[in-house]
């Protein structure tokens, strides 16, 4: 199934992904999923916010199971020039789940879906989770309307050119009622895991800022250094502030993205405008790292929060529960021959900088799990992103454990 997506949104130059939200590929990732859901007999229900949710609704589900499901999934827009795992893995993931545990013939009593949220990297538009936020309502929908992408067009332009009304966008109770339990399968983002799985025990608060500097155009062959305002030298020198300043706040800050005006080759700029992203493991840090950054850069006129997760603690019973079912899963059930055994060294917890739907959704109450499969190298967000097909294979095994256990009530 990966390989069936393998090349929409690719780069031939580096082999990497592009898959920005309500993109030509990320519009063909979205009828491909709406073809995995029709051929599975799954019913499918796109939300106000263009999230995907694919249901099986069985029989037996009767009126006092209600509406209320287990959901799994995750997303499938990339950052720029991403990988192949990141998002893709766990909608994957969770198809071949409900696959293995038809196969076994097991009738769920509560309504299981598979869901794919939209715009979760955050590459197009800037703010990440874009339908997580907008259906549990952290994002306001007028200003998710005016966000906007490199082009200058708004969000709400590109929905509307998508055939969707912008109008709708907003939190959607209705829907999130229909979530009992969310657990998201994701490969590891770091090297954090020894074994094939294991489960997430936390997620570091994190956040976006965006950082303008101000200065005045002028001609780069003609106006002497004494003469010049060039807002470049303190974004420079903005860089290397923050990573002084992540090291001594023992935590993360990077200058990932940047856009100069005018952007000519042979002038000075007017401005440059960055975007921080910082993470550490408590609030505290984090906050002092950027409020130290905002008050030191020269040329700083302005800095503004574009976004911001808190730290996300998931639920200690939950994932105690779903690492138990994980571990029994996979010591039971071989890779593949359907006998032996995946090992029985348990399934370990570890934290995350990283973040995910799953998080978004935890803040908003909804009780939440995260299975990760590992990650041999630690690379991320990079078409040399990887995990081995074996341990991508113990992820569904695991996860199929996990939805038979919480499916049944």
């Amino acid at each position: 199934m990966l390989e069936a997506l393998s090349e929409i949104g690719r780069s031939a130059r580096s082999g990497g992904y592009c898959r920005d939200a309500w993109s030509p590929a990320d519009l063909e990732l979205r009828e491909w999923f709406r073809q995995e859901a029709a051929r599975r007999g799954l019913d499918l229900d796109e939300d106000r916010n263009g999230n995907l949710w694919a249901w099986w609704r069985p029989a037996s589900a009767g009126a006092s199971a209600g509406d209320s499901g287990v959901v799994t999934g995750s997303h499938l827009d990339s950052v720029r020039d991403g990988g192949a795992f990141d998002g893709p893995l766990g909608v994957v993931s969770a198809f071949l789940a409900v696959d293995l545990l038809r196969a076994r013939g097991f009738e769920p009593v509560r309504p299981l879906g598979v869901v794919c949220f939209t715009d979760e990297e955050g590459a197009r538009f800037g703010v990440p989770c874009v339908g997580s936020r907008l259906l549990t309502g952290v994002l306001d929908p007028d200003r998710a309307r005016r966000l906007t992408d490199d082009e200058g067009d708004t969000l709400a332009e590109v929905l509307a050119r998508a055939g969707r009304r912008p109008g709708d966008l907003g939190a959607d109770p209705e829907t999130l009622a229909r979530v009992g339990v969310f657990v998201e399968l994701h490969v590891e983002q770091g090297r954090a895991l020894r074994e094939p799985v294991g489960v997430a025990e936390a997620i570091w608060p994190h956040g976006r800022w965006r950082f303008d500097f101000h200065g005045e155009a002028n001609h780069a062959g003609t106006t002497a250094l004494a003469d010049r305002d060039d807002p470049m030298l303190a974004y420079a020198r903005a860089v290397l502030d923050a990573r002084a300043a992540a090291e001594r706040h023992d935590a993360l800050a990077t200058f990932g993205k940047v856009r100069v005006e005018p952007g000519s080759a042979n002038a000075i700029p007017s401005r440059v405008s960055a975007w921080l992203d910082a993470r550490g493991a408590d609030e505290e840090r984090v906050r002092r790292l950027v409020a130290e950054l905002a008050a030191s850069g020269p040329g700083a006129a302005d800095v503004a929060c574009e976004s911001w997760t808190p730290e996300v603690v998931f639920e200690a019973s939950l994932r105690d529960r779903v690492a138990a079912a994980a571990s029994a899963g996979l010591a039971s059930t071989d890779s593949t021959s359907g006998s032996g055994s995946y090992g029985t060294a348990g399934v370990a917890a570890v934290p995350t900088g990283a973040g995910h739907d799953a998080g978004v959704l935890a803040v908003a109450g909804v009780p939440t799990a995260m299975l990760f499969v590992r990650n041999p190298t630690g690379v991320s967000h990079s078409p040399r992103e990887f995990a081995e097909p074996a341990d991508c294979h113990a992820g569904v095994v695991a996860l199929a454990a996990v939805l038979e256990d919480l499916c049944r009530g």
